[in-house]
C-alpha cells in the first residue's frame, strides 16, 4: 500500500481538522474500499492512516497508536482475526471488523478475538462513520459518572478502567460496558434483547453477539468460567449478575450459554 500523505481524499478537509483529532487506522487490501472509507472518515474530521495487509497494520499501529481500527477480515497472508488478536494483545484499542460475508460464524469469530463491532460488506460509508463515532463516543472518558463495585470487581466509567481484586482487567469496550451495567443492576435478570438495547443502544441486531460478550466477560471475571457464579444464565430469560456468587440449584442456571 502506498504512503498516504498524497492521497487526494486527505487534501482540503485535513487543513480544517481540530487539533488533537482522533486517529483511525483503516486496514483493507482493496484500494477502492480503503480510499472511500478513508475519504469519508477524513471529511468527518479524523486523522486517517491506511494499511493494505496485516504486517503493515501492526507496524503502523506501533508507530502511531490509533484511537480506533477499521479492519477487514479477509486480508492476504495474516487475516483480520490474527491482526485483531495481536492488536488487542498490545492495547485496548477499539476495533470495527469489516466482513464481505454475512456468515454468522465470521461475525462471532471477530467478536471472540476482541472486535467491538462489525459491518458487513457491502455497506454505506456514512453508516460506517456513524459506527466509528458511536464506538469512540463510548470509549471517551465520562467525568462525573460514579465508580461501581461489587464482589471484588470495580468499574470506573470515567477512567474506563476495571479491576478484579485490585488487578486491572483487560476488557474490550463492549465487555467494559457490559460489566458496568451488571454492576449497576445487581440481582436483576435481563434478556439478550434488553442487554443489546440498554447496554449498547442497539434496537436490533444479532442476539448471538450478546452471548459472545457474556462468554468473554465470564472468562475474565469468573474464578471458573465453566461454572459461572457471578454472571448467571436464567433459563428462559437471559442473564443475571449475582454479587453474592451463590450457585442456584435447578435448571434456572447454566454455564454454557
Amino acid at each position: 500500500m502506498e504512503q498516504q500523505p498524497h492521497d487526494p481524499t486527505a487534501a482540503g478537509p485535513a487543513r480544517h481538522r481540530a487539533a488533537g483529532a482522533e486517529r483511525i487506522l483503516v486496514v483493507d487490501d482493496d484500494p477502492t474500499v480503503a480510499e472511500v472509507v478513508s475519504g469519508y472518515l477524513d471529511r468527518a474530521g479524523y486523522v486517517v492512516d491506511r494499511a493494505g495487509d496485516g504486517p503493515d497494520a501492526l507496524a503502523r499501529a506501533a508507530a502511531h497508536r490509533p484511537d480506533l481500527v477499521v479492519l477487514d477480515l479477509m486480508l492476504p497472508g495474516m487475516d483480520g482475526l490474527e491482526v485483531c488478536g495481536r492488536l488487542r494483545g498490545q492495547s485496548p484499542v477499539p476495533v470495527i471488523m469489516l466482513t464481505a460475508r454475512g456468515d454468522e460464524d465470521d461475525r462471532i469469530l471477530g467478536l471472540e478475538v476482541g472486535a467491538d463491532d462489525y459491518v458487513t460488506k457491502p455497506f454505506s460509508p456514512r453508516e460506517l462513520v456513524l459506527r466509528v463515532e458511536s464506538v469512540l463516543r463510548r470509549v471517551r472518558p465520562r467525568p462525573g459518572v460514579r465508580r461501581l463495585a461489587a464482589a471484588g470487581l470495580t468499574a470506573d466509567p470515567a477512567a474506563r478502567r476495571a479491576t478484579k481484586n485490585g488487578t486491572e482487567l483487560a476488557l474490550t469496550l463492549r465487555e467494559f460496558d457490559l460489566l458496568a451495567f451488571f454492576l449497576a443492576h445487581p440481582g436483576r435478570a435481563f434478556g439478550r434483547e434488553d442487554l443489546m438495547r440498554e447496554v449498547w443502544g442497539w434496537d436490533f441486531g444479532d442476539l448471538s453477539t450478546v452471548t459472545v460478550h457474556v462468554r468473554r466477560l465470564r472468562g475474565k471475571i469468573e474464578d471458573d468460567p465453566a461454572r459461572p457464579r457471578l454472571i448467571q444464565t436464567v433459563w428462559g430469560v437471559g442473564y443475571r449478575f449475582d454479587p453474592t456468587g451463590e450457585p442456584v440449584a435447578g435448571p434456572s442456571v447454566s454455564g454454557g450459554n
